[in-house]
C-alpha cells in the first residue's frame, strides 16, 4: 500500500486567525494552501467573504478562490474533486498542501473517503417531487427536506433541486436520512493529515467578529452587495451567505441598514459556535486555545512542534 499524502489542515471559527496561521505554516513548510471556504469560490465576492488580498499573501499561492460566478451553484462533492486534484498538484512540486477555512462539510468530504451503498431510485416519488417543485415552488419541497433531514436542507440550497430531491428520495426509499447514513459510514481517512483547531473564548471571539463586520463596512461591504443586487442576482447559492443576505434585506426595504450590520454580526456569531460544534463532533482535532493575552509565537511553536510530530516533518 503506497503512504498516503501529508496535509496540514486549519479550522475554527471564523474570526479566530485561520489566515495568518495558514500564512505561517506555508512559510515555515514550504506550503500552498488551498481555501476551504464554502463562499470565498466567488468572484466579486471579496469583502463579505474576508477573502485574502493578493498583497497580504506573501508571495504564497492560494487554490480554490475566485472560481466560480455567483450565479453558478457549488456543492461538497465539487470541492472534493477540486480539492483533491489541488492536493495532488501542490504535492507533485514538493510543496507541502495546507487547506484552512471554516466550512466543516468541504473540508470533512475532502478528508474522508465514504462508501455509499447505491440507494435504488423512486422514478414515480421523483417525478411527484418535481412536479410539486414546478406547482409549489422549489422553497414547498425543501421544507419537506427541512421536516425529513434538517441536517441535509441545511447544507443543500433551495434552488439546487436536483440534490434536494435525491435527499428526499434517498429518506424515501431506505427509510433512514442521508445524515443518518453518513454518520453510520466508516470513515477511512485518504490523507495524512494533521488537523489544527483555533479557538479563543467566547467573548474575545464575539468582539473579535463584531469589530470585522464593522471593518467590512468601512471597507465597502454595502456597495460591494449593492453591485451584485444592481447585476440582477437573487435567490442563488452565493447570496444566501452570511454577509450578503442580510444587506438584501435592506436593500429590498425591509431593514435599516443598523438593523442589517446587527443582524450581520448576530448571525456570524452564531455562524461560529455552529462551526465549534462542527468541528468538536465530526472531526479528530488538536485544539489551540489563541485567546489574548496568549504569547502567539509560543503557541506557534507548540502548533509546529505538533504539526513536525504528525506529519513526520
Amino acid at each position: 500500500m503506497s503512504e498516503k499524502q501529508n496535509v496540514l489542515v486549519i479550522i475554527g471559527p471564523t474570526g479566530v486567525g485561520k489566515t495568518s496561521l495558514s500564512l505561517d505554516a506555508a512559510e515555515r513548510y514550504n506550503g500552498e494552501i488551498i481555501s476551504g471556504d464554502s463562499m470565498q469560490i466567488y468572484r466579486g465576492m471579496d469583502i463579505g467573504t474576508a477573502k485574502i488580498r493578493k498583497e497580504e499573501m506573501r508571495g504564497i499561492p492560494h487554490h480554490l478562490i475566485d472560481i466560480r460566478d455567483p450565479d453558478e451553484s457549488f456543492s461538497a462533492a465539487d470541492f472534493k474533486e477540486l480539492a483533491r486534484g489541488a492536493v495532488e498538484d501542490i504535492a507533485s512540486r514538493g510543496k507541502l498542501p495546507i487547506i484552512a477555512g471554516g466550512t466543516g462539510l468541504y473540508i470533512q468530504s475532502l478528508l474522508y473517503d465514504y462508501s455509499f451503498s447505491e440507494q435504488p431510485s423512486d422514478p414515480e416519488y421523483r417525478q411527484e417531487l418535481e412536479k410539486a417543485a414546478e406547482e409549489k415552488g422549489a422553497e414547498y419541497v425543501h421544507g419537506l427536506l427541512q421536516a425529513a433531514d434538517p441536517e441535509s436542507a441545511e447544507r443543500i440550497h433551495p434552488n439546487n433541486e436536483r440534490r434536494v430531491i435525491r435527499a428526499l428520495e434517498i429518506y424515501r426509499s431506505s427509510g433512514k436520512t442521508m445524515t443518518e447514513q453518513l454518520a453510520a459510514q466508516k470513515r477511512e481517512e485518504h490523507f495524512q493529515s494533521a488537523i489544527i483547531g483555533l479557538t479563543m473564548d467566547r467573548e474575545t471571539l464575539y468582539y473579535r467578529i463584531n469589530r470585522r463586520v464593522e471593518a467590512m463596512m468601512e471597507q465597502g461591504l454595502e456597495e460591494e452587495v449593492s453591485r451584485l443586487y444592481g447585476s440582477g442576482l437573487r435567490n442563488t447559492q452565493s447570496v444566501q451567505a452570511i454577509g450578503y443576505k442580510e444587506l438584501y434585506e435592506f436593500l429590498e426595504g425591509r431593514v435599516s441598514l443598523d438593523e442589517a450590520c446587527e443582524n450581520l454580526k448576530q448571525n456570524s456569531r452564531r455562524y461560529a459556535k455552529r462551526q465549534l460544534t462542527w468541528f468538536r463532533n465530526k472531526m479528530d482535532v488538536q485544539w489551540f486555545d489563541l485567546t489574548p493575552p496568549a504569547d502567539y509565537e509560543k503557541k506557534l511553536d507548540e502548533i509546529f512542534t505538533y504539526i513536525a510530530g504528525k506529519l513526520h516533518l
